[in-house]
């Protein structure tokens, strides 16, 4: 069963780890998928290539998610080329992580406008064509970092917890549209970026996550899946942890 066939998606920042697994999901389920990337041409081109054999419509863009005049511009290009959009996933991002007492205001700048002020760039580019069609599913990719903080992320945290602030703000002000706004909060995830990290200390978090190992995009990606199509169509405004247990 597909539960997406034919809706159309738009996934920033999805030409690797959990954007590039969430598109791979929506894909096998029959989304037309448009996706972003900032750098990363080639394997945002492979990406491309790998979702249209599954014989849906496939596009990426290079767009800066940060930028408004980028978003709307991205928008209008996806609607012309796709002819309607169902479902947002707001899921570019990075980190800057420091101390505060080492972080400089160009790299806690720097995060709030690429995690945070994309989010509000993208989804009110996206409003009023959810609107006019009187349905719409939004996902912000939040974290676990955004629920309880950690140090040395206080720019990183204070993106995400942001964005949890924005979700709840939304699902209120479109719900009466049956326009839903829902985030997910991941844990640790490994992928292409863990992979850079010493074993020791990622066994170590896999040994404090309750269910002993670290998740996989495809965990995230599912869980997007459920809430960007009907099975949540009586879910809006929440929190929706993937993170192994980290926060039990």
């Amino acid at each position: 069963m597909k539960l997406l066939e034919g809706k159309n998606v738009i996934i920033t920042g999805a030409s690797r780890g959990i954007g590039k697994g969430i598109a791979q999901v929506f894909g096998s389920h029959g989304a037309n998928v448009a996706f972003t990337y900032s750098s990363s041409e080639a394997p945002a081109l492979e990406l491309e290539k790998e979702l249209s054999e599954m014989g849906v419509k496939a596009k990426a863009y290079k767009s800066n998610a940060a930028s408004f005049e980028e978003s709307e511009a991205l928008v209008a290009k996806v609607l012309e080329d796709f002819g309607g959009i169902d479902v947002l996933i707001n899921n570019a991002g990075i980190t800057k992580d420091n101390l505060l007492m080492r972080m400089g205001e160009a790299d806690f700048d720097s995060v709030i406008e690429i995690n945070l002020k994309s989010v509000f760039n993208m989804t009110k580019a996206v409003q009023r064509t959810m609107l006019k069609q009187r349905k719409g599913s939004i996902i912000n990719m939040s974290s676990v970092v955004g629920v309880k903080g950690n140090a040395g992320q206080a720019n990183y945290a204070a993106s995400k917890a942001g964005m949890i602030g924005f979700t709840k703000s939304v699902a209120l002000e479109l719900g009466s549209r049956n326009i839903r706004c829902n985030a997910i909060a991941p844990g640790f995830i490994e992928t292409e970026m863990t992979e850079k990290l010493d074993e020791k200390t990622v066994q170590g978090w896999r040994d404090a996550i309750p269910l002993k190992r670290g998740g996989s995009p495809e965990d995230v990606a599912n869980a997007c899946l459920f809430l960007a199509s009907d099975l949540s169509a009586y879910v809006t405004g929440q929190v929706l942890n993937v993170d192994g247990g980290m926060l039990t």
